[in-house]
């Protein structure tokens, strides 16, 4: 007996109408602007061999990934991710192309997420890659994409945070090399759980590292985040990662974004392949993230290449829900003009809908049986005109 013939999977959902505009609006604009700035497309599979998500370093659980086997019983996975792939494109079939690459997608993603989360199992995601390049110039352009790309979507309330994962990794790689307990502590520090996160780190009494970890959550706010930080980290190379954070913050403000940016240096992103520039965007009415991106060096490596790396996404999903809350009219227009056509004159009402659209007009072709039917069908529409065409192509306007 079936049971789910009449519904859609958990995290997942039919768009109609209006929320299928604001969709493919936000993609326009996004691949617009990439295009803009000199990036080309690319389109990875939707079906990826297992191996290329659970390299030396576990960068996804294997649980949160959609799971099947190809006709010669091999593991796949439905895509959960676009930039592991992309390193792996650029690793491979781009290897010879001349570098700096830039890359741009627009593609959609399937994880498996708590059902009770209130996030999507499939997402579209619009992005870009710059693999190559010096990391310097290449965190100052990804970073100057993307707030164009939350100023070209319309976000004028936006806020951008800014950290650094290299900070994490540098504390935690000196308490602890145990997987399992880093991503309590890193899911700790980044759901700023500052309770939690002290009973954890109070195994290590009074470790410098630790305090320091314990105050990563308490590192957020405006410039004044920079003195207090320089207070508690003691040692150069944590020095010099607050250096790259000042730079980049620095450069937003000239940009013109200093009341928009935030510093955030507990901002730790799950997928830890990013190692050092991370950042956010927010936008009024949404919790999470519509924007998120960094460097990821090591990523490359895990697929044989030297070169540097970094990139962001757009959740596609969430700016056109962004969208429709922000426009009250209805995004998609009914069609100007309804073509009724008389009996026997089904050729001449498509070659005046033909007509009609070749002037600019929008016209639907009626497929009514009736004149009353059509205009009953036109008035619910709000279709504002009909022209009824007979077997001589003469044509009667009646407005509604």
């Amino acid at each position: 007996m079936k049971k789910n013939d009449l519904l859609t999977p958990e995290g997942t959902r039919d768009l109609l109408f209006d929320e299928s505009v604001a969709r493919r609006t936000v993609e326009d604009k996004l691949q617009k602007l990439f295009k803009s700035y000199g990036y080309s497309e690319v389109i990875t599979p939707g079906l990826e061999f297992y191996d290329v998500f659970m390299l030396k370093s576990r960068y996804f659980a294997q649980e949160s990934m959609y799971k099947l086997s190809d006709g010669k019983g091999r593991l796949m996975v439905i895509r959960p991710d676009s930039t592991m792939p992309i390193a792996r494109l650029s690793a491979t079939r781009l290897k010879d192309e001349a570098f700096p690459l830039k890359l741009f997608y627009n593609q959609n993603i399937f994880r498996i997420n708590p059902k009770d989360s209130g996030r999507d199992d499939e997402i579209t995601q619009s992005g870009v890659e710059i693999i190559g390049g010096d990391s310097k110039k290449s965190d100052m352009e990804i970073l100057n994409l993307a707030t164009e790309a939350l100023t070209v979507l319309e976000t004028e309330d936006f806020r951008f945070e800014i950290g650094d994962s290299a900070l994490f990794k540098i504390l935690i790689s000196r308490i602890t090399d145990d997987e399992e307990e880093t991503e309590i502590i890193r899911e700790y520090i980044e759901n700023k759980n500052l309770p939690e996160l002290k009973l954890i780190l109070g195994k290590y009494g009074g470790n410098d590292d630790a305090r320091a970890l314990y105050s990563l959550p308490k590192l957020f706010g405006g410039e004044e985040v920079f003195k207090r930080a320089e207070d508690i980290f003691k040692d150069k190379k944590a020095f010099d990662v607050l250096e790259d954070i000042k730079q980049a913050y620095e450069y937003l403000c000239r940009l013109g974004f200093k009341d928009k940016i935030t510093l955030d240096l507990g901002l730790v992103n799950k997928a830890n392949y990013y190692t050092g520039l991370l950042f956010r965007g927010y936008t009024e009415g949404f919790g999470m993230p519509v924007l998120s991106g960094g460097r990821y060096d090591a990523l490359m490596g895990d697929f044989g290449s030297s070169h540097t790396a970094t990139g962001f996404a757009v959740n596609v999903n969430a700016v056109a829900n962004a969208l429709l809350r922000k426009n009250q009219a209805p995004l998609i227009k009914p069609a100007e003009v309804l073509v009724y056509a008389e009996k026997d004159a089904a050729a001449q009402g498509f070659a005046h809908c033909r007509s009609l659209v070749s002037r600019g007009i929008t016209a639907e072709n009626a497929l009514q049986n009736t004149f009353e039917e059509a205009l009953r069908y036109a008035v619910k529409k709000g279709i504002s005109t009909v022209e009824k065409v007979d077997p001589l192509g003469n044509t009667e306007k009646i407005k509604i």
